[in-house]
């Protein structure tokens, strides 16, 4: 990852503590490692490596932060979260993921603090505010319902975009006013509302 330009060492440490391999179908296996997205069911695929490392990168997470995963797929990029101290709450919107993934958390010891089978875009109000939030699907726009959940100087991280996404990152300088930064384009599924 660091030949890639990602030079946090926390995120290095976390990739490198996490077994991608049992977050994919068995059929993947020898391809692992390879920074590539593979299908997980339900339409839904598990992110390149990179990806996760750079929207890791871009949350600056520290130890205790209260972090909001929308779309916890395999739960790959919440265990590496986990690993770096995050106190993770995530949504899944698919019913089958959320099953299997429930009993991938619990075999593999990672415990996020709060796991909800729920509608992403209304994010997780009673829990807020969050020090970041992490969105691992392509959303058209910017939901105001996760904006407003996110703590004086806090970090959204999010692709958006249509067909393909730009990953943003949008900061919570005061109350009403957010600054704003881009990072090129990225390849996501879409973000959905409701649940299934």
């Amino acid at each position: 990852m660091s030949e890639k330009g990602i030079t946090d060492q926390r995120v290095l440490d976390a990739m490198n503590a996490v077994p991608r391999h049992l977050f994919l179908d068995s059929s993947f296996l020898e391809h692992a490692y390879m920074n590539k997205a593979f299908p997980i069911g339900a339409d839904q695929t598990i992110s390149h490596p990179y990806t996760v490392a750079f929207q890791s990168s871009l949350l600056q997470v520290k130890p205790g932060d209260k972090v909001l995963e929308i779309g916890t797929g395999s739960g790959y990029q919440c265990a590496v979260l986990i690993e770096m101290k995050a106190q993770v709450y995530t949504i899944e919107r698919q019913n089958l993921l959320y099953k299997k993934t429930t009993q991938l958390f619990r075999k593999l010891h990672y415990r996020p603090k709060k796991y909800v089978f729920g509608d992403g875009y209304l994010g997780l109000p009673e829990h807020a505010p969050f020090d970041s939030i992490i969105v691992t699907c392509g959303a058209p726009e910017v939901p105001q319902t996760l904006l407003s959940q996110l703590k004086i100087g806090g970090r959204l991280v999010i692709p958006v975009g249509d067909t393909s996404q730009e990953m943003t990152l949008i900061i919570r300088e005061e109350e009403t006013r957010f600054s704003q930064e881009t990072f090129g384009e990225f390849k996501f599924v879409p973000f959905l509302e409701g649940k299934k």
